[in-house]
């Protein structure tokens, strides 16, 4: 496994939208900065609901790109998704919380599944794309950053299981609605690292 592209945004504005947005991000080169907030000069535009320390780095793998770039017929050029990361080798379809990923610097931490929302539909195009995403099973992860340092391009990733509960990306998405949630499942859910604002929502 390996860095395929590192991605950055600055704020813009969606057409027919006042409210500005970090979605449009970019393929960067050369060696990048990241810290515990994640991509340093990352535009996160609505913190309310993205960024934070434990929604550090939205991350894609390439197996997720594959998959988007069949189900829209076009090509998917990295960032697309507003994601920071695409890991050659991995597919988030395959990840749970608490998955590290240890590259020569940083180590990163999967912390949840990427939840579409309404800047999402209008970036594909598709006003039906949220239910399409929820559903596809192929969300991309966040997570969060545990050791800092620079990151680059072609860099190799490590994987290491998380060793406790399985919590998998594509059941987060396709569970959770805090209010139909088993007793069991919210337990499953909360001891496992999973990210503080999705924890605040079932807790």
């Amino acid at each position: 496994m390996k860095i395929q592209a590192i991605c950055r945004a600055d704020a813009q504005t969606l057409p027919g939208k006042t409210s500005k947005t970090g979605i449009f991000k970019h393929a960067l080169s050369g060696p990048v900065m990241v810290d515990v907030q994640g991509i340093v000069g990352d535009a996160v535009c609505n913190r309310k609901h993205h960024g934070g320390p434990d929604q550090a780095i939205y991350a894609m793998g390439s197996g997720d790109l594959d998959f988007w770039a069949n189900d829209l017929g076009h090509a998917v050029e990295p960032g697309y998704f507003g994601e920071n990361l695409v890991i050659e080798g991995i597919d988030s379809a395959t990840l749970c919380v608490g998955d590290r990923l240890a590259l020569q610097q940083v180590t990163l931490e999967v912390t949840a599944a990427r939840i579409p929302c309404a800047t999402l539909t209008a970036r594909v195009g598709d006003p039906q794309f949220a239910r399409r995403f929820r559903d596809a099973g192929h969300p991309g992860f966040y997570c969060r950053v545990l050791q800092s340092g620079m990151m680059e391009a072609g860099e190799s990733v490590t994987s290491t299981p998380y060793d406790g509960t399985k919590l998998p990306i594509p059941v987060i998405l396709q569970r959770f609605r805090p209010n139909r949630l088993t007793q069991d499942e919210r337990a499953g859910f909360l001891d496992t690292p999973l990210a503080s604002r999705f924890r605040a929502m079932i807790a």
